[in-house]
């Protein structure tokens, strides 16, 4: 089992959405915790330059971008934001 951990900026992003969006993301953060790895199509591995990126849908609507941290066993969430944000930000990803 993995911990997951949250940037500030992404959770206040939860925190401002609405209540059944806010419970669809928690519950693909949930998710992490057993297995953060693709395999699944709603994820997938983004290689950077420096390291690797993962991305997971949420019902089509938003995105969660992470790291996974396996000598410590943790995820760590960098950004969320809608899909089209992400298509805008990373469309080159």
């Amino acid at each position: 089992m993995y911990s997951v951990l949250i940037n500030r900026d992404a959770q206040k992003y939860v925190d401002s959405l609405t209540e059944k969006s806010r419970r669809l993301v928690k519950k693909k953060l949930e998710m992490l915790k057993d297995n953060p790895h693709p395999g699944r199509a709603d994820k997938k591995k983004l290689q950077l330059p420096n390291y690797d990126l993962f991305r997971m849908h949420v019902s089509r609507s938003y995105t969660i971008f992470y790291r996974i941290y396996e000598e410590e066993k943790t995820v760590k969430v960098l950004n969320i934001m809608t899909i089209e944000e992400a298509h805008k930000k990373y469309g080159m990803l």
